[in-house]
């Protein structure tokens, strides 16, 4: 068995997140295909292990008994203890790490994820929600755009778990309505992260959730 599992599916950008964050750690680990899109996550089988009904969920299995968490910003601040990487090396980085993270679950990532679901998934692109979705998407990409125009990376002077949390979904500009040609720092720093030894994409690292053939959990 290895010692991390992976509840997950490839459409989830919360899901790289923490899929990313394994492997670039060179972590023994293995993704568990959810079937997101008919329903696995509403089952009372999965709501027993996250009461949630999100991925992902992480469970570590160690020898005095497996720990189960969810929520990407926990997993990810979790990896970096457990293994060592991408995490702060004092009070300040930390803080700092934190903010981004709070920021990137509040203003990007749920912002950006929800209006990809609505438009690519759910096919209501001009739904006015969307739009607003897609606005306040907007203005967190405007932000970041800003906050990278002079720096490599978001939190500190290398890279950590405050850009694995913000880059998730970003590497699917055509999906979240993006025009990446207007955000050159973004995709400068999106190519750094590409770069990093270990890397791969979200269909290297999971298994879709939209297969006909493994439609059911």
């Amino acid at each position: 068995m290895a010692q991390f599992t992976l509840d997950c599916f490839l459409e989830s950008g919360n899901a790289y997140k923490a899929a990313l964050m394994l492997e670039l750690c060179g972590a023994d680990w293995t993704p568990r295909r959810v079937a997101f899109f008919t329903g696995e996550t509403r089952s009372p089988e999965f709501r027993d292990r996250n009461a949630m009904g999100e991925v992902p969920v992480l469970t570590h299995h160690r020898p005095d008994g497996d720990v189960v968490m969810s929520q990407s910003g926990a997993i990810l601040d979790y990896l970096a203890g457990e293994l060592g990487h991408f995490g702060a090396d004092n009070e300040t980085e930390r803080l700092e790490i934190l903010r981004w993270m709070f920021w990137d679950n509040h203003k990007l990532t749920s912002y950006t994820a929800t209006y990809r679901f609505m438009s690519l998934f759910q096919k209501k692109t001009d739904d006015p929600v969307a739009k607003f979705f897609h606005a306040r998407a907007v203005n967190a990409w405007t932000v970041l755009e800003g906050h990278l125009a002079d720096r490599s990376f978001v939190a500190c002077d290398r890279p950590t778990i405050a850009d694995l949390s913000l880059c998730g979904y970003l590497f699917w500009p055509d999906q979240i309505g993006m025009d990446a040609s207007q955000y050159p720092n973004i995709q400068a720093w999106l190519g750094r992260i590409a770069a990093m030894p270990g890397y791969k994409r979200a269909d290297e690292l999971m298994p879709s959730g939209l297969d006909p053939e493994t439609a059911t959990a």
